[in-house]
């Protein structure tokens, strides 16, 4: 998730403030630290932030983490699984490439009594578009045509153009069910009343909620899903301002669960406390590098504009950085080396940079940067001017670009500035061609790896790199339509080739998915659906 503006087919965007925020190590405000003996049941900690229980306000990661708990999907990802499935509903197919249809289970009831219908659906996401918040995730819809619904049970989807992700759109931030007779259908909802209007029907419900604090929840005997019932019947989240607080807390047992976010150095610590049990799974999250195609040595805009040694310096620093002494110095192996843009765990996931580049094998070869270089025409050591922005991407943003300008440095080819920026300023100045080459993050809308290349490298993306090249816009086009899956998973790999032979972008690095638990802790489950439920969850 990270600001997109609208580009020719479907959109992909997030408002100000979202889901890049997911890279914070920092916290939320107003969160408090240690004392909950007094609780009941499970007790989750967290640093994320939430910015509006209402779906129609909110594309952020905190937000989203409690929404999944409590409200339905048409299509969800069940445990252990990257890939959806109907969810509160029976079947959900396409009958024509623009037409989705969904047939929803009888009798399905909201925790207040009233009935779910397919009525609720459509002002779900209606309301949506409708609304058009500047932190939500309406752009998500922007192939949506038009909803019909029949009958009570059955719903149709009429989309712009064919497009396979749209299963996924529907279990994505964009995707949650909300109760017509509790929301409004032209504003954004307060959390007071939806909670007072037990507007739920997910695996819980909320009976308590005080923003970035303290929310209680109740398993919601009405849930009928693809999750199954909920396992614990009473779990409360408490909202940590700091990182260390949260640490402290899962260490004294005031929390049973910590779950984003634990610092590098936290992890590797906690690794270490035999009363604790740390789990890992696959994350979604990457970091990378753009290079700005017009401001970057040999740019376009620049005097001395030159495609083909453009496109060498792009190669040489591909060939120079070290990943791996990223992923372990600077963060501990929180992170791993991701040599694609898609992210391992996604069906199609491919490894283009790790054998076009470096050695080969993942690791740096300064003298096939040299040639590289050479074989251009590109003499002389080559000036970069990298931006990054720590307030947004995490403190450990500054050793890691430290340790960038090192690895560059040290081959003898450049020479590196490196500055850091406040992220307010440093959003708007990266569009207006300000910095060369920069740093960005992204955290997926859904698992699907469209949403690590349609983003990025459409015509109209929004990274606005200058980046464009029609060859891989007709490869994303063509996965986008694909019905079938194993070709659909031949084409992303051609796109994930062809974007790493003109590197746009540089994927460095994969975040793992990491929660820290008691001993007599069960059932925390990290997959590659990149969703954290607490309904799995038992002690």
């Amino acid at each position: 998730m990270a600001s997109v503006p609208t580009w020719g087919k479907r959109t992909l965007a997030l408002g100000a403030g979202a889901a890049v925020t997911a890279l914070v190590l920092t916290g939320c405000a107003g969160g408090t630290s240690g004392g909950t003996g007094d609780l009941d049941g499970l007790i989750i900690g967290t640093t994320d932030k939430i910015t509006s229980l209402d779906p129609a306000g909110s594309y952020d990661n905190g937000s989203f983490a409690v929404q999944n708990q409590v409200f339905p999907f048409l299509m969800n990802t069940p445990t252990g699984s990257p890939d959806v499935e109907p969810d509160i509903a029976t079947k959900a197919e396409f009958t024509d490439p623009t037409t989705y249809e969904v047939t929803l289970k009888k009798g399905l009831q909201f925790a207040n009594g009233n009935d779910l219908t397919s009525s609720d659906v459509k002002f779900s996401f209606e309301r949506d578009l409708k609304i058009k918040n500047d932190n939500g995730p309406w752009s998500l819809l922007a192939n949506l045509k038009s909803i019909e619904t029949p009958d009570d049970t059955t719903v149709v989807f009429h989309l712009d153009h064919a497009d396979q992700t749209w299963p996924q759109v529907l279990s994505s931030p964009a995707g949650p069910i909300v109760d017509e007779d509790v929301f409004s259908a032209t504003e954004l909802t307060s959390a007071e009343d939806i909670v007072k209007g037990k507007a739920f029907a997910g695996q819980y419900t909320i009976t308590s909620y005080k923003e970035n604090d303290l929310i209680a929840y109740k398993a919601n005997p009405k849930y009928d899903g693809v999750l199954d019932k909920a396992k614990t019947k009473d779990v409360t989240a408490q909202y940590f301002t700091k990182e260390t607080d949260l640490k402290l807390a899962v260490q004294q047992g005031d929390v049973d669960v910590a779950y984003r976010s634990l610092t590098p150095t936290d992890i590797s610590s906690l690794r270490k406390d035999d009363a604790l049990q740390v789990i890992d799974g696959p994350g979604g999250e990457i970091r990378y590098v753009v290079f700005n195609f017009k401001t970057q040595p040999f740019g376009t805009g620049q005097d001395d504009a030159d495609e083909a040694k453009a496109l060498a310096v792009r190669q040489a620093v591909a060939d120079v950085v070290d990943r791996d002494e990223l992923a372990k110095e600077v963060y501990n192996d929180t992170y791993t080396p991701v040599y694609s843009m898609v992210p391992d765990g996604l069906t199609g996931a491919a490894t283009p940079f790790k054998s076009l580049y470096g050695d080969g094998n993942g690791a740096p070869d300064v003298d096939k940067a040299k040639k590289t270089l050479a074989d251009a025409g590109v003499s002389g050591k080559i000036e970069l001017d990298i931006q990054y922005s720590p307030d947004h991407y995490g403190s450990a943003s500054d050793d890691e670009y430290a340790t960038l300008k090192t690895q560059l440095e040290d081959s003898g080819l450049f020479t590196v500035n490196i500055q850091s920026t406040v992220y307010t300023t440093y959003a708007v100045e990266r569009t207006k061609d300000a910095y060369p080459l920069y740093q960005l993050g992204w955290f997926p809308d859904f698992s699907d790896a469209d949403n690590y290349l349609s983003p990025f490298f459409t015509k109209d993306n929004f990274v606005q790199n200058h980046y464009d090249d029609p060859t891989i816009q007709g490869l994303i086009a063509d996965e986008q339509e694909e019905s079938d899956a194993d070709k659909r998973a031949a084409i992303i790999e051609k796109a994930q080739q062809r974007e790493a032979e003109q590197i746009s972008t540089l994927p460095l690095l994969q975040g793992k998915s990491v929660a820290v638990a008691g001993k007599d802790v069960k059932g925390v489950t990290l997959d590659a659906s990149f969703k954290f439920r607490y309904g799995t969850i038992t002690k």
